[in-house]
C-alpha cells in the first residue's frame, strides 16, 4: 500500500491534480482485502469502512480498482491512475528484488522497459493494466520514471 501511496502522490503531481487525495487513495486502496481477500468480494467493504473519511469519487476510485471482478468501468484520471499504480508497482519491487543489492536505488528506467517488455518476468503484473496511465495521457516511458522516482522516494519504509 506505501508503495501505491508513493506512486499515486507523484502521478497527481504531474498531473496537478490533488496530491493528497490521490495519496490517500494509494494507501487505502486494499483497506478491506485481509476480509475480502476473494477477488469477486474485494473492495465490497470498502465503501462502508471509508464513508466517513473520504469523499465520493476517492471512494469510488478505490472501488474501480477492481473494475474487473466488480462490473465497473474506470473513468475518471484517479480511477485509472490507481488501476496503472497499483500493477505497475508490483513490476518495480520484482525489478529491485531482481538487482544483486536488492536496492530500488540501482533499478533505472531503462530497466524497467526492458523487464516490462519480459512477459515471463513478473508474470502476475498485468502489463495491459500499467498502460491505463496513457489513457491519463501520461507516456509509458515517463509512467515508468516517475513510478521508480516515486518508490525511491520510500525506498526506506518499503526496505528496499
Amino acid at each position: 500500500m506505501y508503495a501505491v501511496e508513493a506512486i499515486m502522490k507523484e502521478t497527481a503531481e504531474f498531473l496537478k491534480e490533488d496530491q493528497e487525495k490521490w495519496r490517500l487513495v494509494g494507501l487505502l486502496h486494499d483497506i478491506d482485502f485481509e476480509k475480502c481477500p476473494e477477488p469477486e468480494k474485494h473492495c465490497t467493504l470498502a465503501p462502508d469502512i471509508l464513508k466517513d473519511i473520504l469523499d465520493e469519487e476517492m471512494i469510488k476510485a478505490i472501488r474501480t480498482h477492481n473494475f474487473d471482478n466488480l462490473s465497473l468501468k474506470p473513468e475518471t484520471k484517479m480511477e485509472l491512475g490507481l488501476i496503472a499504480a497499483d500493477a505497475i508497482s508490483g513490476l518495480l519491487i520484482a525489478a529491485a528484488l531482481m538487482m544483486p543489492s536488492k536496492k530500488l536505488a540501482d533499478v533505472k528506467v531503462e530497466t524497467i522497459s526492458k523487464k516490462f517488455k519480459q512477459k515471463d518476468f513478473a508474470r502476475n503484473c498485468n502489463r495491459d493494466l500499467i498502460l491505463f496511465c496513457e489513457q491519463i495521457r501520461i507516456p509509458r516511458e515517463k509512467f515508468f520514471e516517475l513510478s521508480l522516482r516515486a518508490l525511491q522516494k520510500v525506498s526506506n519504509e518499503l526496505g528496499l
